[in-house]
């Protein structure tokens, strides 16, 4: 009997979270032998194409939802603070990449683009004035700028204050170091790069059809989705970085740390503009507050995005519900994601969130003139003729067990591993792509803690001079770091870095 292929690490899904590791895991061990599996015929095909997602460039700048107010009023910042430090780990990859001169243009993906924050009513310009205060006096967040004055912001968002009431009470925030970043571009510029080096594969249209443990490791079923025809990969580790089709896998592993994991799929939908004469008046990724009794990701934003070097705008979200997990899966999906370890967790999540199931029909009930409502809060003077309506990509919200509620939907990622490192999966969403750096140095020190102590804490040392904590306590450090990725990723000019932190 023929024996099957074996190689060090198997990842399915040509994402960036799978891109990001396998380059990663190939700089920090140029011997490794791995294998990348996708279903659909390119990388970025799902949840990293730059249509299929909007933010993009999350670094706490503008995201109201970040720094949640207290009923006493008080701000937290630690998550907007870790998110920022978080993106700079991001930054810190790509800039080492970029200076290697094998990679390609960071051009190609990040483009500098401000961030503000926009606000409505007493009560929305309290909440960001109090923001801006906490905010501003962390080094992070030290070039923010605070302002209501409208001829201030007419200069800042010159497409969003015409046609406004003379008395409507509004405030904004503005950071001018913020980026736009096309993550598309970005993971077929991460898997280019990674099979130009010996024993790194990226192969397409294929399915993982079974995951069975063998001795030290796994048996991967890859099913090729033309021919039928099916091979088996014997791996020593394997990651599920397939965005919403990495819980059915993750159940098929078997694995402990599996049980009780449910998902809860949310698609998205924006409007579009192309049109020149608009666009060339918007120079900006904006963010307000939800409306009351909406869920987190459903933030309002009007961006900047810049794809393939043109620049266009999206405004939204606005949710939509269907079983898929994926956008070019099965409506099949949430049924048979359904076992007897997960079915408490997700009908406690169900009797606890009629709120959101009621938000998410009227979503998709909405007429385009609706949806056009929502964008002339933002930009009172929008023409329906300049707009399209785009469907974006599938999101699955993670559904846990809790030990007082039964289950709770969980807004965020979370990285599942099993306990002795053979296999990793990466379940949720925002803000994901931002600060998947961090997730997947997460997952390495998890999974191969001895390594990452040992025989490649020099490498990481190099690519990686200051981690997350240090950043978010270090003000000069911060500077220095943030200065230095500025230049490399040519976000500034040469002439505006101080010292290099090489």
């Amino acid at each position: 009997m023929a024996h099957n292929e074996a190689v060090d690490v198997v990842l399915v899904g040509a994402g960036i979270m799978s891109a990001t590791l396998a380059v990663l895991l190939k700089e920090l061990d140029p011997a490794i032998k791995l294998e990348v599996v996708e279903l659909m015929d390119s990388g970025a095909a799902e949840s990293s194409n730059p249509w299929n997602n909007a933010g993009t460039g999350h670094a706490g700048l503008c995201e109201l939802n970040y720094t949640p107010q207290a009923a006493d009023g008080t701000v937290d910042i630690k998550k907007a603070v870790h998110i920022n430090t978080q993106f700079e780990v991001s930054k810190q990859f790509w800039s080492y990449l970029t200076k290697k001169g094998t990679f390609g243009s960071c051009k190609s993906f990040i483009s500098p683009v401000p961030h503000l924050s926009f606000v409505q009513g007493d009560s929305g310009v309290s909440f960001l004035k109090s923001r801006f205060n906490v905010l501003s006096k962390h080094h992070a967040f030290a070039d923010m700028e605070y302002t209501e004055d409208k001829a201030k912001m007419a200069e800042w968002m010159p497409l969003m204050m015409p046609g406004r009431s003379p008395d409507e009470v509004l405030a904004a925030t503005r950071v001018m170091n913020g980026t736009d970043v096309n993550f598309g571009a970005l993971t077929n510029q991460l898997l280019k790069h990674l099979t130009s080096a010996p024993d790194a594969q990226v192969k397409y249209c294929k399915r993982v059809t079974g995951l069975k443990r063998n001795n030290g490791g796994w048996t991967v079923s890859i099913k090729d989705v033309n021919s039928g025809n099916t091979r088996e990969v014997d791996a020593k580790f394997v990651f599920l970085g397939a965005g919403g089709a990495a819980l059915p896998l993750l159940q098929a592993s078997g694995i402990e740390e599996s049980k009780g994991f449910g998902g809860f799929p949310i698609s998205g939908q924006w409007l579009r503009c192309d049109n020149p004469e608009v666009v060339k008046h918007h120079q900006a990724k904006v963010y307000s507050q939800a409306a009351v009794g909406s869920p987190p990701m459903s933030v309002p934003h009007l961006d900047t995005r810049v794809v393939d070097g043109n620049k266009s705008l999206l405004f939204g979200p606005y949710a939509g519900f269907t079983t898929k997990f994926l956008k070019h899966g099965s409506f099949m999906d949430l049924p048979l994601s359904v076992r007897a370890g997960n079915i408490g967790p997700m009908l406690a999540v169900a009797k606890n969130n009629m709120d959101l199931t009621k938000y998410l029909v009227s979503e998709v009930m909405q007429s385009m003139e609706q949806r056009l409502e929502s964008l002339r809060r933002f930009y009172p003077q929008a023409k329906a003729e300049d707009w399209r309506l785009e469907v974006a990509g599938q999101r699955v919200q993670i559904i846990k067990k809790d030990p007082k509620k039964g289950g709770v939907l969980q807004f965020g990622t979370e990285l599942v591993a099993a306990k002795d490192g053979s296999l990793a999966a990466l379940l949720g969403a925002s803000p994901g792509a931002s600060v998947t750096v961090s997730i997947m140095l997460e997952l390495i020190e998890k999974c191969f803690p001895n390594k990452a102590s040992g025989e490649w804490a020099a490498k990481l040392a190099e690519i990686f001079p200051a981690r997350e904590k240090v950043l978010e306590t270090d003000a000069a450090l911060y500077r220095k770091i943030n200065a230095h990725n500025n230049v490399a990723l040519e976000l500034v000019e040469a002439s505006n870095e101080t010292e290099s932190y090489a």
